[in-house]
């Protein structure tokens, strides 16, 4: 292979990894979020957290799990807008709620 050529499998694979461990990450936020929610017993402020949390975490899931199905064609299509910004605002959801839990 020359400098001029590229795998067209590398770029698909690292960009489904990546989405992996992002998924990972926010899963583990999502549960931490909910252990510190509920830690010293169950008030109606933390299961509200807590739910708007799971929420935001299987909206973020099925974002990612669509886009990990995207990149396995041959040539993949770039993320859409609208998937886009659906992972950036539960990103975003989850960080608030753990701030908001926090204080």
């Amino acid at each position: 292979m020359t400098d001029g050529e590229r795998d067209p499998g590398l770029q698909p694979e690292r960009t489904r990894l990546a989405w992996r461990r992002t998924t990972l990450s926010c899963t583990v936020v999502a549960v931490l979020a909910g252990k510190a929610a509920l830690h010293g017993g169950a008030t109606p402020a933390g299961v509200v957290a807590v739910s708007l949390s799971v929420l935001a975490w299987l909206a973020f899931l099925r974002v990612a799990h669509r886009r990990v199905l995207g990149m396995g064609t041959a040539r993949p299509q770039p993320l859409a807008p609208r998937g886009a910004l659906t992972a950036a605002a539960c990103t975003i959801a989850l960080a608030v709620f753990a701030a908001a839990m926090i204080f």
